[in-house]
């Protein structure tokens, strides 16, 4: 390697710091983040979903996702429901507004994606199938 810009490393943190703010600026309108987003995603597709489920899922931790979470509820868009006998444990359950918001956002991440995807052409497939493959080995992080 002669340059930085030749680094890997250097590549992928530029790349995610423009798709990172693309995504802010189409989830913003919203009062969503990106990390909000994924959650209700997981939602969207298995509503009642505890909070351990959606953070294994999103190799989030318990902290980080505990954040999430309230601050989802402060915008009234999930709540929280105790499961059986242990407090400690939650599901989520989307609220109307959670499974309102759903259209406008799916459709806002969805104009960044194929605005990504068509701006890398045909290496599209190939970058989404390294992407999966780095995220999928032992030791990666999400």
């Amino acid at each position: 390697m002669v340059r930085v810009e030749d680094c890997i490393s250097f590549l992928v943190n530029k790349a995610a710091q423009g798709i990172s703010r693309r995504v802010r600026d189409a989830l913003t309108p919203h009062g969503v983040t990106a990390p909000q987003f994924a959650v209700l995603m997981v939602l969207w597709e298995r509503d009642g979903s505890s909070a351990a489920e959606i953070g294994t899922r999103l190799s989030v931790d318990s902290a980080t996702l505990t954040g999430l979470i309230d601050r989802l509820e402060a915008a009234v868009l999930l709540t929280r429901q105790a499961c059986g006998t242990d407090r400690r444990v939650h599901r989520l359950q989307l609220t109307d507004a959670g499974r309102a918001a759903r259209p406008a956002l799916e459709a806002a991440m969805d104009r960044v994606n194929a605005a990504v995807t068509a701006e890398l052409g045909t290496a599209a497939p190939a970058l989404y199938t390294g992407l999966r493959l780095l995220s999928e080995k032992p030791g990666a992080s999400a």
